[in-house]
């Protein structure tokens, strides 16, 4: 769509007031959210304003409700939700004590929300939960750091902490809860019971194997992140969801092999494959139940077997009378999907908790098994203090603009400064593009909602009633409207709740729309500046590099491959070495399937140098093994290229050890990226 020769990301500015279009579904949630956000809002604003007259205790009542309900985007169910409200009132008790406490100088209250805002940020790489209710956490903080300090009014604060928290609790729970969603667990074991019953159907012969294995590869896609609520990924930093998520890895790949094994298999079919087959479609019944929590895991050891047996007898029978190759290739495919139904098998054991650990296979594949959650929290957050780290990156501009925004609130005296780092929070964005376009859109929504606040605070004067009678239906239209507005919308409407329940908490008079107006653009420019000077590309430059990479080490093998194909000689690098470098580029971890980037989305490092190696199990494959320099000595190229060392090294070539040249072969060049 064109507008005068201008595309579309370049319409005329006033367009950007309107609403922005969203789905009946996205309108139906902000309204029911809205609902109990208002609810638990004004149930604890109302008595502490007119019944114990009590203005600070009415302040965190009404403010502890809109952090949790509308500014946090909490993940999954309501009673997941309250869960995740419950578990964070104690650290939100704790940000405000030391708010209260730091607020008595300047520099200390930056200091302080320095701190704060980057380990707040960079904590909530180890999960969903713990980043829906950051920017909760940080408004805890934030409202207790600006003066006036009153240390005696912290309990107060703590108790209206308490009761904004409990009525957001009741109210994420009863009044209108968020539906439950089918969780990844239940679509992993939907997606083995399918497998089950495709194999099944596959060996009576009843069914086409074209239309069969369409239904797999469906099947195999809806578990990809992408098709799952971000709420309800295991991307959380513990074993169990490192478990299910690789679970989930090779589930799709066990279907996908059985999607290209299936047109494959023509009855009757050979008695070894056959056995292999039914055998597999048991394991996956037996997993799907354990996921669903009817049943123990039964444990990788009986697909082991099955392939051991299999890896034993397979091969072209000496009265075959046709062309041999239909059948190996089926007898490689179908060991393929055997591998990664043990490597499914193995980490449904991790996930439903039966085991810790998984002897006999590669330790690289399973490096998680056997830790503490702590000791995997800590290897995910350590793993993201690099500069090349998009997390880092934007754990260090939030935290900047915030101290930023505290130390400029406090040195220019600015009344009601909390509105400016609030402004910031909320305006901020990863790129100075985005950053600019959502500051313009919400300056001219501050500018008419303030108007509109200014004359409502003229026409109204002292009358309290009349504020009290306007702010029940004023959240519930900014709370509907605000979310899939836009922050045009979202700015004017929000400027319009504050200016009716200030006006009940002290007199004010129409200078409380000026404050605004100021705060807020205050708040917008800092958050600017901090999105222009601090990687305002945001993770654009990282994707590119990754992208590189990524490209990089696959050259070898596309040259190798159209060789072999073109000429049936291999190029001069070797399958090994190749498929060994590819590994060290991509910073894999041995087999799970997951894609590989690791400084763009929360991935926990590998095994520590010098860990011992297991044997892999009989009849597995080669490829599926992770490269041996992960646990070599320091020496080894391999483990420099994890490092990120680009220069060059002198004099390190001569420190690799016989073991490592064995493990990992001959160094093609002294330079590793």
């Amino acid at each position: 769509m064109l507008h005068r020769g201008r595309p579309e990301g370049r319409a005329r500015s006033w367009r950007t007031l309107l609403p922005a279009p969203s789905s009946r579904a996205e309108s139906v949630g902000a309204a029911r959210r809205a609902v109990r956000v208002t609810v638990a809002a004004v149930a604890g604003f109302y008595p502490a304003v007119d019944l114990l007259d009590r203005p600070v205790l009415a302040l965190y009542t009404l403010f502890v409700p809109v952090a949790f309900g509308l500014l946090s985007p909490l993940p999954g169910s309501g009673r997941r939700r309250a869960g995740t409200v419950l578990r964070a009132v104690p650290a939100a008790a704790a940000l405000i004590t030391l708010g209260t406490y730091l607020a008595a100088a300047t520099w200390s209250a930056t200091l302080g929300m320095l701190v704060v805002g980057f380990t707040l940020v960079l904590g909530a790489s180890i999960g969903s939960r713990a980043t829906g209710v950051v920017p909760a956490l940080q408004l805890c903080y934030i409202l207790a750091c600006f003066p006036p300090y009153a240390p005696g009014t912290l309990p107060d604060r703590l108790a209206g902490l308490a009761v904004g928290a409990t009525l957001t609790i009741l109210c994420e729970r009863l009044l209108l809860p968020e539906p439950e969603q089918p969780s990844y667990r239940g679509r992993v074991a939907d997606a083995l019971e399918l497998a089950a019953d495709a194999v099944h159907d596959l060996l009576r012969g009843g069914t086409d194997g074209r239309e069969t294995a369409e239904r797999l590869r469906a099947a195999g896609r809806e578990l990809r992140f992408s098709r799952t609520a971000a709420g309800l990924r295991p991307t959380g930093a513990g074993a169990r969801e490192h478990a299910l998520a690789q679970a989930g890895y090779a589930t799709r790949r066990f279907l996908d092999l059985l999607a290209v094994l299936a047109p494959l298999l023509r009855a009757p079919v050979d008695l070894p494959s056959a056995t292999l087959l039914r055998g597999l479609a048991a394991a996956c019944a037996d997993e799907a139940a354990a996921l669903r929590g009817t049943r123990p895991a039964p444990g990788p050891e009986g697909v082991e077997e099955m392939i051991a047996r299999y890896a034993a007898v397979r091969g072209v029978p000496p009265d075959l009378r046709e062309d041999p190759r239909p059948l190996l290739r089926r007898q490689s495919t179908l060991l393929a999907a055997a591998v990664s139904a043990l490597t499914v098998s193995a980490a449904v054991t991790l996930a439903t908790g039966r085991r810790r650990s998984m002897p006999g296979l590669p330790l690289e594949q399973f490096w998680y098994a056997g830790a503490s959650t702590p000791r995997l929290c800590w290897m995910r957050i350590a793993d993201h203090l690099t500069p090349r780290s998009v997390v880092f990156q934007n754990a260090v501009r939030t935290a900047a603009g915030l101290a930023l925004a505290r130390l400029v609130a406090g040195s220019l005296d600015l009344s009601h400064g909390f509105w400016v780092l609030l402004g910031m929070l909320t305006l901020g964005r990863t790129t100075a593009g985005a950053t600019w376009s959502a500051v313009r859109s919400a300056t001219a929504g501050t500018l008419v909602g303030s108007l509109a606040a200014g004359a409502l605070l003229v026409s109204a004067g002292g009358m309290t009633e009349v504020y009290a009678a306007l702010l029940v239906p004023t959240m519930l239209v900014a709370f509907s409207v605000g979310p899939v507005g836009g922050p045009a919308w979202g700015q004017g409407l929000f400027t319009l709740v504050v200016s009716t329940a200030f006006a009940q908490i002290a007199p004010v008079t129409w200078q409380l729309a000026e404050a605004r107006i100021v705060d807020v653009l205050t708040g917008s420019a800092i958050g600017l500046v901090c999105g222009v000077l601090a990687w305002p590309a945001g993770a654009r430059g990282e994707t590119r590099r990754s992208a590189a990479a990524l490209l990089r080490a696959t050259a070898p093998l596309i040259r190798m491959t159209v060789e072999r194909a073109a000429t049936g000689h291999s190029a001069p690098t070797t399958r090994a070495d190749a498929a060994a470098a590819l590994r060290r580029r991509c910073g894999g971890r041995g087999g799970t399937g997951a894609s590989p980037t690791p400084r763009t989305r929360s991935c926990a490092p590998s095994p520590r140098p010098g860990a011992p190696r297991r044997a892999a199990p009989t009849g597995w494959p080669r490829s599926t093994s992770a490269p041996a320099c992960w646990s070599a000595p320091t020496g080894c190229p391999g483990r420099r290229a994890r490092r990120g060392r680009r220069t060059r090294r002198p004099g390190r070539g001569r420190r690799r050890t016989r073991w490592c040249r064995r493990r990992c072969g001959p160094r093609t060049s002294r330079r590793t990226v």
